[in-house]
């Protein structure tokens, strides 16, 4: 019954298990499943992989938030640390709240299909209202058809790197997404 399903401990940030997430490893549906929210597990509060990066460093330059556990589990095992997945839902106010408390910089990277864009676009909405003087929001934006999992397994560490290091302030991803489709160029009549 359980077979080619695979469950990973959530811990809070003191490394108590507050749930579990569990995936499938075929084409099975659902994809992901979580704990049923409860006064311990709260989705909009708990961020998978959060306790084990503040133990390898607690105030790490930077933070990066991808949307699954495989995402943080798949950057990690090629060498790529200080990522945390938010559970397969959006990124909420709590979220960059808690971020906040440990670093100054978020890079969001979510999977490049529309579904990753939208996620990143409510992604960069919500993280307006958190924003303050010392904290920057980047967008890292991959191939329509990469997660960042399949991306650093595909391409590796030094193009994650490198991809990392070209993404976009969130100032800038705004007003592109914004302003996508429209001639700039051409005056008000």
């Amino acid at each position: 019954r359980f077979r080619n399903r695979i469950m990973f401990p959530i811990r809070d940030r003191r490394g108590r298990v507050a749930g579990f997430g569990g995936r499938v490893l075929d084409d099975s549906v659902p994809k992901y499943l979580n704990s049923p929210e409860t006064l311990i597990f709260q989705k909009s509060r708990q961020l998978y992989g959060l306790y084990e990066l503040l133990g390898d460093r607690s105030h790490p330059e930077r933070i990066l938030v991808v949307e699954g556990y495989m995402d943080v589990i798949a950057l990690a095992q090629n060498g790529v640390q200080g990522s945390v997945a938010t559970l397969g839902t959006a990124v909420s106010v709590s979220h960059l709240d808690i971020l906040f408390r440990y670093t100054s910089e978020l890079v969001f990277c979510f999977d490049g299909d529309e579904a990753g864009k939208k996620a990143a676009w409510r992604a960069v909405e919500i993280a307006l209202s958190t924003l303050k003087e010392g904290r920057t929001v980047r967008v890292m934006l991959l191939p329509s058809a990469d997660d960042p999992d399949s991306f650093i397994r595909e391409h590796g560490r030094e193009a994650f790197d490198q991809r990392m290091a070209q993404a976009t302030l969130l100032s800038d991803y705004f007003f592109d997404h914004l302003s996508s489709g429209l001639d700039l160029g051409e005056l008000e009549s």
